[in-house]
């Protein structure tokens, strides 16, 4: 087994509304809600976007903005069939590879195996 699976997708002009999506997954999947600290000082254009959610299968996690989805194992291994599920539904959901409109900065999605 190689390196472990990391994988970024982006949403471009609607951000999604977390709350529906952890109901959602949440039938599936272990989901937590988190938010990132901000303060006056922040100069980030997503700042007030800060909530975000953890999203679990078996070695596959996810966290998710309203407008990125970050996948990745902790350490390499086989996708089983939850953690092949949960990619799928969050390619639906995140259907961009890279995060503006013009053709730069690509995410490229890293070769995974499969459980038998």
């Amino acid at each position: 087994m190689g390196k472990p699976y990391i994988y970024v997708r982006f949403r471009w002009w609607r951000g999604l509304n977390l709350e529906e999506v952890a109901e959602e997954l949440g039938k599936y999947f272990e989901v937590e809600l988190f938010e990132t600290p901000t303060g006056l000082r922040d100069i980030a254009i997503s700042r007030d976007d800060r909530e975000g959610l953890r999203v679990r299968a078996d070695t596959l996690v996810a966290r998710l903005s309203p407008y990125r989805a970050t996948l990745f194992q902790r350490e390499a291994a086989p996708f089983t069939k939850r953690d092949l599920e949960l990619r799928r539904k969050l390619l639906e959901l995140y259907p961009r590879d890279r995060p503006t409109i013009f053709p730069w900065g690509f995410s490229i999605e890293p070769p995974f195996e499969v459980e038998e």
